[in-house]
């Protein structure tokens, strides 16, 4: 995608992770011509901030980001979730996320809470980016 379509809450690869765009500053034409695009983004597995610069004519790598909910029927003893898919198909290969949402998660699922963990998923990583409280499912 060209630099300057670029968009703010978008998605852009820096330093080849792939990131959400918290800002981005136009700079003026210089002496060569060319506008810069100074884009920070926040990688969305580790929440690392990249920075980059590049010329606003220049093509940049957009990551491909799919976002998709699961139910979550259990957590095993080593900390592994086991999530259904509105199919029916069962997985076990996500862990509980760093930080506060894996504090939430934990405390909602030994609170007895049915959870939908949103699993974001990019350039072959996936990650369980914010639990909510299933309200389909109330008895």
């Amino acid at each position: 995608m060209q630099c300057s379509a670029l968009r703010k809450n978008g998605f852009v690869m820096l330093k080849s992770r792939p990131c959400k765009i918290v800002e981005m500053s136009t700079s003026k034409t210089g002496k060569h011509g060319h506008a810069k695009v100074h884009l920070v983004g926040i990688d969305i597995f580790s929440g690392k901030k990249y920075e980059d610069i590049c010329p606003s004519t220049h093509n940049m790598d957009v990551p491909h980001v799919k976002r998709e909910d699961y139910q979550l029927t259990d957590i095993s003893d080593d900390g592994y979730l086991c999530l259904m898919a509105d199919n029916g198909d069962l997985r076990e290969d996500l862990k509980i996320p760093e930080g506060d949402v894996g504090v939430q998660l934990r405390t909602e699922f030994d609170a007895g809470k049915d959870i939908l963990c949103t699993v974001l998923k990019s350039c072959g990583e996936e990650v369980v980016i914010a639990v909510k409280t299933n309200t389909a499912l109330d008895k």
